[in-house]
């Protein structure tokens, strides 16, 4: 046994001794050996060690449905192909589809078939031919699976392997700190051919969480996990990782358990031949989120979830003294980690993250703002039996559409300064197709499938969505346009990269500004971004412009004294003030 294999070997097996203490480790390791590397693969002899080389500031991803298109013509992903290919390429080259599986619920996130793609969407090879021309992302729902598919169908008739595969508890059992994202009662009653039982369903009675303290279950998330790659994915996104694991009695969150599933997890990207990106998504405050990074042998890259409601807050209040606080606080990812930066998504934009950073009466302007533009507030059960806003339920392009004080004419200026704060932050930008397309809120669909986060998961169809984006004076082709140009600019910038330096600067409340500098020190960039509409002086005497070089705006091209007069931000400007020419 080499010294690499004798390091795998022991590193498996010091994992599979804190997750499943009780079981044989050698042939358990054995057997997840097999399963992700089956016949006719195998894994390197070194495992990657973490760098900064997974990414690059050329990066950002675009988050989109399988049928965010539709023309009832042609199969969704073929249409989903062909937009990205016409407006996206050289503008992302990354692509997160959502769950693309058949499924029951939870605009697919209650799986039926985690073999198969949706008939309704395509094949494998749509999916392939996409990973062909985009970093493709796809999602590892490891929580739950559809209360309708094969999986739970077995339990109930208590057929092998699956008799064993879903969380059992009882209404008696003490249940009282778990922790929650819905408002639905933890358990549902079922009838199997063992009689009545109480099966754990953290999200929704169609979504039944399964038992990972079986390690058939785990085996079988690297059977699709291989099947994943096999089909052209590189980026594994482990959707709900933070509950997999519950002890009865406990919060069931973020247990000791979850954090070793995931860190076996990076231990085999680590090894496999494909370069992989390992993302968890974990919907909570900081501290509970960056303990994904772990000791830089967790996640590649976790979800900078409270840009969302900071940068939210920062437009609607005009001012960016939240924002900046928390950003000022943020410590920089380890080296091999990067922060996956975004604004919007196929969910609302959660509330939780921003817990003790914005102040009780902030959220609250916050949301009455929102629900005065029209958009929707999801709760959350707390243990006490109160409930919470979870998420505000609104597009996040409509969501700029007025500040605290009403509406007014920077509607798309807020926007596009909203989008361009993401571009700037260290870490790698995501877009959600809808914030590129500048999508109104779908209150029909929310009418129509009785769900608040249907608003923000509309359906285009091609012929009205291209002409949108031919007629120059659409808001789509406002929108589209501009932040391609600002992220084929931003591609260009080495300072930008995601693990580039970044300082915080501190200026006027009401300019969220940043310092980043090229891995090699040879660039640096003053990203400043007005969140008000008001006109704001900025000195060039509060950040260092070195008197030697000369510094341009990337943005517009201007050419800025080190010694003239102050810097003007008209309202919601941006500026990415650079010394490389």
């Amino acid at each position: 046994m080499t010294r690499a294999t004798a390091s795998f070997s022991r590193r498996l097996s010091d994992l599979l001794v804190q997750i499943y203490p009780e079981h044989d480790q050698a042939i358990l390791a054995q057997q997840i050996t097999d399963a992700f590397w089956p016949a006719g693969t195998h894994r390197r002899k070194q495992g990657r060690k973490p760098g900064n080389k997974l990414w690059s500031e050329k990066d950002s991803v675009l988050i989109t449905y399988g049928n965010s298109i539709e023309d009832q013509a042609h199969k969704p992903l073929d249409l989903l192909h062909d937009f990205l290919i016409r407006h996206l390429r050289g503008v992302v080259n990354g692509v997160h589809i959502l769950p693309f599986f058949p499924f029951t619920s939870d605009d697919g996130f209650a799986v039926s078939d985690y073999y198969s793609v949706s008939t309704q969407l395509g094949d494998w090879p749509d999916i392939t031919r996409i990973a062909n021309d985009f970093h493709l992302m796809s999602d590892l729902v490891l929580n739950h699976v559809s209360s309708q598919g094969a999986w739970f169908t077995n339990y109930l008739q208590g057929k092998s392997p699956h008799d064993r595969f879903f969380v059992e508890a009882t209404p008696e059992d003490d249940l009282s700190q778990v922790v929650r994202p819905r408002t639905t009662p933890l358990l549902r009653q079922v009838e199997t051919n063992r009689g009545e039982k109480y099966v754990w369903c953290t999200f929704s009675h169609d979504q039944v969480d399964l038992d990972f303290s079986n390690p058939e279950v785990l085996l079988e998330m690297l059977r699709i996990i291989r099947l994943h790659i096999d089909k052209g994915v590189r980026i594994l996104r482990l959707d709900a990782v933070a509950f997999v694991w519950k002890e009865i009695g406990t919060n069931c969150i973020h247990l000791p358990q979850t954090h070793a599933i995931v860190q076996l997890l990076r231990l085999l990207c680590d090894f496999t031949t494909e370069t992989l990106v390992l993302l968890t998504e974990t919907n909570v405050p900081r501290t509970e989120n960056l303990s994904y990074f772990g000791n830089r042998n967790e996640a590649h890259a976790v979800y900078n979830f409270p840009l969302p409601p900071l940068i939210l807050h920062a437009m609607q209040s005009g001012t960016a003294q939240y924002l900046r606080e928390w950003q000022a606080a943020m410590p920089p990812a380890q080296l091999g980690c990067a922060y996956l930066n975004f604004t919007a998504s196929h969910d609302g934009i959660g509330m939780r993250p921003a817990e003790g950073v914005l102040p009780p009466d902030e959220k609250t302007r916050m949301i009455d703002t929102v629900r005065r533009i029209g958009g929707l507030v999801s709760m959350r059960a707390l243990p006490d039996g109160r409930e919470e806003p979870y998420e505000l339920n609104c597009g996040y392009f409509e969501a700029m559409r007025e500040t605290f004080d009403g509406e007014d004419q920077y509607h798309l200026a807020r926007f596009i300064c909203s989008q361009t704060i993401v571009m700037s932050l260290e870490g790698i930008p995501a877009f959600y197709i809808h914030s590129l397309l500048a999508t109104p809120n779908d209150h029909e669909g929310v009418a129509r499938r009785g769900m608040n986060r249907a608003i923000n998961r509309h359906r285009w169809h091609y012929p009205e969505l291209l002409a949108r984006l031919a007629d120059p004076g659409s808001n789509q082709a406002l929108v589209l346009s501009e932040l391609s140009r600002r992220l084929r600019l931003r591609a260009q910038q080495p300072a930008f990269h995601p693990n580039a330096t970044q300082f915080t600067l501190r200026l006027d409340n009401r300019v969220f500004g940043i310092w980043r500098q090229s891995l090699d020190r040879s660039q640096s960039i003053f990203a400043l971004h007005n969140v008000s509409s008001e006109p704001v002086n900025v000195s060039p005497t509060e950040f260092n412009m070195i008197a030697e070089e000369t510094w341009t705006d990337a943005l517009t091209e201007e050419i800025l004294a080190t010694n003239g007069p102050d810097i003007v931000l008209a309202p919601y400007q941006c500026r990415w003030i650079t010394n490389a020419g």
